[in-house]
C-alpha cells in the first residue's frame, strides 16, 4: 500500500491519533487508490467525499480497537 499512510493506533503512535492525521492517512488512501494527487475540477466533489467518508471510518475502528498492554504502558 501506501508508504505514506502511517500506523496511527498505539503502541506505533503513543498519543491518540488527531484528526489531522486521520484525515492526512485518508487523503493519502484516496490519491493512491484513484491515482490523483489533485482531482480535477469535475472529479473534486467525488474525491473529498471519499476522503471524509474514510476519515470517518478509519476514526471509528481507532475509537473501537483494544490494543492490548496499552493501558499498562501509559501507566
Amino acid at each position: 500500500m501506501c508508504r505514506s499512510i502511517k500506523t496511527l493506533r498505539p503502541p506505533v503512535l503513543p498519543e491518540q491519533a488527531t484528526e489531522d492525521d486521520i484525515h492526512a492517512a485518508a487523503l493519502q488512501y484516496v490519491r493512491k487508490v484513484s491515482g490523483f494527487r489533485a482531482p480535477a475540477a469535475h472529479n473534486r466533489e467525488v474525491f473529498d467525499h471519499a476522503v471524509e467518508a474514510i476519515a470517518e471510518a478509519t476514526a471509528q475502528l481507532l475509537g473501537g480497537l483494544e490494543v492490548r498492554g496499552a493501558a499498562s504502558r501509559a501507566s
